[in-house]
């Protein structure tokens, strides 16, 4: 089993800095075996949107809001890679799909995500957050079964 967990620069993060992440990640990626069972996970400010046209086998429509660069990025990744957006292929309250509040309570965004190889998609049951763990921090915590 790989476990792989990343921080990702923001969205208006300069495009050098989000390239060399996405290089990296993907450089860790290919030295998990294909055989073997990999979980990617992290805070990749990545918001995908609902619209999965073209990426149908690795990602559902129940996401929050319109896909942003970052989550355009990932997308490709994880269609390159075979990984599947857990978060998204399992139908939720709002409340179980946010991720994230800003400070001010003004804006609630999904960009924490759980990923599993797409061989070994049956074995997730499901992807919520848990609002009220104590996490010491402003997201939520990501529960995968």
């Amino acid at each position: 089993m790989n476990i792989i967990r990343c921080y990702a620069p923001t969205n208006d993060s300069n495009d050098d800095i989000k390239d060399q992440f996405y290089e990296r990640l993907q450089s860790v990626i290919e030295k998990c075996p294909r055989k073997d069972l990999t979980i990617l996970m992290g805070d990749l400010k990545a918001k995908v949107g609902i619209d999965n046209t073209g990426y149908e086998d690795i990602m559902g429509r129940h996401e929050l809001g319109e896909r942003n660069e970052n989550g355009e990025r990932f997308a490709n990744l994880c269609a390159f890679n075979k990984l599947v957006i857990g978060g998204i292929i399992f139908p939720h309250k709002r409340i179980h799909k946010v991720t994230w509040i800003s400070p001010g309570h003004t804006t609630e965004n999904q960009i924490d995500h759980n990923y599993i190889n797409k061989k070994f998609r049956r074995t997730m049951e499901g992807v919520k957050t848990r609002r009220g763990a104590n996490i010491a921090s402003d997201h939520h915590l990501v529960v995968t079964n």
